[in-house]
């Protein structure tokens, strides 16, 4: 009865784990929509309040899941702060990018960055850490280095916005591996770190009558401070995932982001040349190589932890 319970136990944490990471990954994935909304503000005026409505819902989430005593922790060590700092830079410039991408219809270019940012994390692991790529994850890589190569030369259009937002969001990821700290108390302390200069910016908007925030607007008004949640909440979503499933699976599951966003473009219209679809064939291809060499790497441990 009881080894029964904890099977249902563990379904249960699966389940729940699944459902958290499907709705982090959908919400990201269809976060093209939410900056066409707001697509006549300036790309940077839109990653200010992105910022600042960040910090107060972030601290609600921290205050109702207890974490206040991870974030001072984090705030008195200074390698740790150091770290999250740096990270904050990078996260800010990530998101910049991306706002930028959707407000001159190059959502193809943000999808196609996702796509490349777990292959890229392939290559820093070999470069910076010492790890080998097995057959299958070099395959991966070739491939999308191929439909990179197709897109810049035969496009003529070398996806600057995609490497961007690849390269960014991998040293960010490798920045944050460095330091033990959870993904709310991170995000929470990266965007504290940047909330003065955001506000003193969004002071200065106002002063100068140049401010989309405005009462006069109160549609707009709530779609900017909607940006705190946007920000937040996929990440808290995500959060409770890593925290119920296996790396495999969350490695499965992040696809659907770009997929999305993929499909967003379309929606909206962006032309989708041979060149772009010979790419995303082979980033495709990649990916399914790459999901498929994690699926056959766990079941290899899996077996042999039980013949042990």
């Amino acid at each position: 009865m009881n080894s029964q319970t904890a099977v249902e136990t563990d379904e249960e944490r699966t389940r729940a784990g699944v459902i958290s990471a499907v709705l982090a990954y959908l919400l990201w994935g269809i976060l093209p929509v939410y900056f066409k909304l707001v697509n006549e503000i300036p790309a940077f005026e839109v990653l200010v309040h992105r910022i600042v409505w960040a910090v107060p819902f972030g601290l609600a989430i921290i205050l109702v899941r207890k974490q206040l005593s991870e974030v001072k922790r984090a705030f008195k060590d200074r390698r740790t702060f150091g770290f999250l700092s740096l990270a904050a830079v990078l996260i800010a410039a990530n998101w910049w990018v991306y706002v930028v991408a959707v407000q001159r219809e190059q959502i193809f270019q943000a999808s196609l960055g996702y796509y490349i940012n777990p292959l890229l994390y392939v290559l820093v692991g070999v470069t910076f850490f010492g790890e080998r790529l097995r057959r299958f994850q070099i395959t991966a890589v070739v491939l999308a280095a191929i439909g990179v190569a197709v897109l810049t030369f035969s496009g003529g259009q070398f996806p600057a916005i995609a490497l961007a937002l690849a390269l960014l969001f991998t040293v960010y990821g490798v920045i944050r591996k460095q330091i033990i700290v959870g993904g709310m108390p991170g995000l929470f302390i990266e965007t504290l770190v940047l909330f003065p200069p955001a506000i003193m910016y969004l002071m200065w908007l106002t002063r100068a009558g140049q401010s989309s925030f405005t009462p006069a607007d109160p549609g707009l008004l709530g779609i900017l401070i909607l940006a705190g949640p946007v920000t937040v909440l996929p990440l808290l979503f995500f959060a409770l995932a890593a925290r119920r499933l296996r790396l495999s699976t969350i490695g499965f599951l992040q696809f659907m982001a770009p997929t999305l966003q993929f499909l967003i473009g379309i929606y909206y219209g962006e032309e989708l040349t041979t060149p772009h679809l010979i790419c995303f064939c082979l980033i495709w291809i990649a990916v399914s190589l790459f999901i498929f060499d994690a699926w056959r790497l766990r079941r290899e441990r899996e077996a042999l932890s039980v013949a042990t």
